[in-house]
C-alpha cells in the first residue's frame, strides 16, 4: 500500500473527453476539477496518476464490435452523431474514450493489486450508453466495461454500483438486469420529470436477479435532508449483499443550481453518501471503492462536489 490510500486520475487524455465549449459537456469540466484540487492542495493527501489509454479490446468487454468500428469511423471526421442527436462526433473521439476507459481499468487493477484503497477520475461514470450505442452524452460506457472487468477478469461474485447522478443509470441499468452478480442502487431524480426517463421503484431485476437492483426516484428540488432520509435504505441493502468491490458514480449535476437538471442538493450529500460507502468498503471490500465523476454541467458545482468526495476518500 502506498502513503496514501487515494490515486486521482489526472491529465489531457481525460480532458480531451468533451463536446466542444457550446455543449454542457465541454472539455473545460476536467480543467475547474483541476484547479479546484489544486487550490485545495488535496495533491498532498493523494496520488495523482496520468491518464492510462486503453484500446478497442478493452471497450468491446461491454460494448458489441460492430459499435466501437462506428466511433473509430466517425473519430476520423468528427462528424454526425452517436445516437439519435445527444452525443456528436468529435476528432479524436476513439482515443479519448480509450483513455478513459483506460483510466477506470488502471484503478481497478491499483486498487485489486492493493497499491490503493480508493481512487477518484474525474471524466468517467459515463454511465448511459449501452452495448451497442451511445447516449445522453455518453460514446462508451466506462461503468460497464468496469463492471465487465470485474466479473470477467477478477471473477468477482458480487460487484456493487452506487449512482446518485441526477440521471438515472439506465444504460449501466438494463445491461445488468438480469446479472445477479450486479448489486446495483441509483438514487435519481423521477424520470417523469428527467432524462432518461426510467428507474422506477418497481425496477429490481429480472429474472434470477430479482432483488438485486435498488431504484429510488426522487422528487425534483429534493435537499440534502430528502437525501439522508432514503441513504439508510442503501446501506441496508448493500449490507444485504456484501459486495467485493464498489463501484460510485457521484455526479455532480445533482446539486442545486445545475442547468439541465432540478434537484437541489449541496456538495454535503455527496461526502455524506462517499464517507458511508467507505465504511462499507472497510467491512466487505478490503476498502475498494472507486468513484467516477459522472454528470455536472455547472462548473462551481463540479469543483467543489468532486473536491469534496475527493477529499472524503482521502482522509
Amino acid at each position: 500500500m502506498n502513503k496514501n490510500s487515494c490515486c486521482v486520475y489526472l491529465g489531457d487524455g481525460l480532458a480531451a473527453y468533451g463536446f466542444g465549449d457550446q455543449h454542457p459537456f465541454g472539455p473545460q469540466r476536467h480543467e475547474v476539477f483541476k484547479q479546484a484540487f489544486y487550490r485545495q492542495q488535496l495533491e498532498q493527501k493523494t496520488d495523482i496518476l496520468a491518464p492510462v489509454q486503453s484500446n478497442a479490446q478493452t471497450l468491446e468487454l461491454f460494448h458489441h464490435h460492430e459499435y466501437i468500428k462506428k466511433v473509430i469511423e466517425q473519430s476520423k471526421f468528427g462528424t454526425g452523431y452517436l445516437d439519435h442527436g445527444d452525443t456528436p462526433a468529435f476528432i479524436g473521439m476513439f482515443e479519448a474514450v480509450c483513455f478513459v476507459a483506460g483510466s477506470v481499468a488502471d484503478a481497478i487493477r491499483q486498487l485489486m493489486a492493493e497499491h490503493y484503497q480508493t481512487a477518484f477520475i474525474p471524466i468517467a461514470g459515463l454511465h448511459h450508453a449501452r452495448r451497442h450505442t451511445a447516449a445522453g452524452f455518453c460514446v462508451i460506457n466506462d461503468c460497464g466495461i468496469a463492471i465487465e472487468i470485474l466479473l470477467q477478469h477478477y471473477h468477482l461474485q458480487r460487484v456493487a454500483y452506487v449512482d446518485i447522478d441526477a440521471h438515472h443509470g439506465d444504460g449501466v441499468f438494463y445491461s445488468f438486469a438480469d446479472d445477479p452478480r450486479l448489486i446495483f442502487a441509483d438514487l435519481h431524480e423521477d424520470g417523469r420529470f428527467l432524462y432518461p426517463g426510467t428507474g422506477a421503484a418497481n425496477e429490481t431485476g429480472k429474472g434470477r436477479a430479482r432483488g438485486t437492483k435498488l431504484n429510488i426516484p426522487m422528487p425534483p428540488q429534493s435537499s440534502d435532508d430528502d437525501f439522508y432520509q432514503v441513504w439508510p435504505q442503501v446501506e441496508k441493502f448493500l449490507h444485504q449483499h456484501q459486495p467485493e468491490f464498489i463501484l460510485f458514480q457521484c455526479g455532480a449535476d445533482s446539486i442545486k443550481g445545475d442547468p439541465i437538471t432540478h434537484m437541489a442538493y449541496s456538495q454535503k450529500a455527496h461526502a455524506y453518501a462517499t464517507r458511508s460507502l467507505k465504511k462499507i468498503a472497510e467491512k466487505y471490500c478490503g476498502g475498494k471503492l472507486l468513484a467516477m465523476g459522472g454528470g455536472g454541467y455547472n462548473h462551481d458545482n463540479i469543483a467543489k462536489t468532486w473536491t469534496a468526495v475527493v477529499n472524503t476518500l482521502a482522509d
